[in-house]
């Protein structure tokens, strides 16, 4: 079974020598800041996406006078 798989990576200078900084002062290898990265940023991700759902479902809701919860329970009773 397959536990990781290696990739080959460029990063401009600065940011590797961050990433190195920060795998030294956290005591965690290069792989393991990168992977939290990925994790971090796909987490961020994804809350945007469900942030823009919301405003959406939000506006259409709005459109139809509903703005409370009980304005939702009246409509949903239709």
């Amino acid at each position: 079974m397959i536990t990781a798989v290696r990739k080959t990576i460029s990063l401009p200078p600065e940011l590797a020598e961050e990433v190195e900084r920060t795998a030294n002062e956290e005591g965690k290898t290069l792989s393991a800041v990168v992977q939290d990265a990925i994790r971090i940023a796909k987490r961020e991700r994804l809350r945007n996406e469900l942030g823009r759902v919301q405003n959406c479902w939000s506006a259409k809701a709005r459109e139809k006078g509903i703005l409370t919860e009980g304005d939702l329970e009246r409509y949903l009773e239709k």
